[in-house]
């Protein structure tokens, strides 16, 4: 009797959302991760295939989860809008993101940022910016050929692929979107709207005190051509 052997069983491999790391080391950190993921969410709102993250794993290579990054903000042009674990690039039509955002933070040492410079080349960033916000710098490279080459002149430089503006003012980094306005955080936007629903009720209190005065003018008007036939006056006649 032949005793058929079974095929060796392959395990599944398991691809984690979570690499254990911390999304920031600090306040300020965080604070400009969310200003620009929250504003590029809300600049490409209305569009459907434009995915945005932030602090989500990226796997470009099936097969292999040690081969991953986790950018701070992330933009995938050509992906829907929709919830994901990670950014298994395979289940993706095989499209990488293209622009990637690194905030800094004190931790950050030399050599990682190096990898993930090298990772981001290798595997089709074509936007790459860096901003250290203890000491205002920003660093961007964008993609000639195969190499992610470094943008001399970033004050006033314009995003290719997102079309928004940097300016480097004396003690901060200044964001614009493509008509002009600038990204704000979540507190910048509710004193906005506050200032903007304060000044709809000014207009409309000033619209109903002139309306107000119309009435009145209207209600003298009427007063006064009673008193002129009270005296035998046609107005009309005049």
């Amino acid at each position: 009797m032949v005793q058929q052997l079974s095929p060796p069983t392959i395990p599944e491999i398991i691809y984690p959302d979570s690499d254990g790391q911390p999304m920031a080391d600090n306040t300020e950190q965080f604070k400009w991760i969310v200003l620009i993921k929250e504003n590029l969410e809300t600049l490409f709102a209305a569009i459907d295939n434009v995915f945005i993250a932030g602090d989500l794993l990226w796997y470009p290579v099936e097969g292999n989860n040690k081969i991953r990054q986790a950018p701070d903000v992330m933009v995938a042009l050509g992906r829907p809008k929709g919830k994901r674990g990670s950014y298994k690039q395979w289940i993706e039509e095989n499209l990488a993101p293209q622009v990637a955002f690194e905030i800094l933070s004190p931790g950050n040492r030399a050599k990682p940022m190096f990898e993930k410079l090298l990772f981001y080349q290798r595997y089709g960033v074509q936007e790459y910016y860096i901003y250290n916000p203890d000491n205002n710098e920003l660093t961007c490279f964008s993609r000639a050929g195969d190499w992610l080459e470094p943008i001399e002149d970033l004050n006033g430089w314009v995003s290719p692929l997102l079309e928004i503006r940097f300016e480097l003012t004396e003690n901060n980094l200044e964001i614009y979107r493509p008509d002009g306005r600038k990204f704000l955080t979540t507190v910048e936007l509710e004193q906005l709207r506050e200032e903007e629903h304060q000044r709809a009720e000014e207009e409309h209190q000033r619209a109903e005190t002139a309306m107000a005065q119309l009435e009145q003018e209207q209600q003298r008007y009427q007063a006064l051509i009673a008193k002129l036939r009270d005296r035998g006056i046609d107005p009309e006649q005049l």
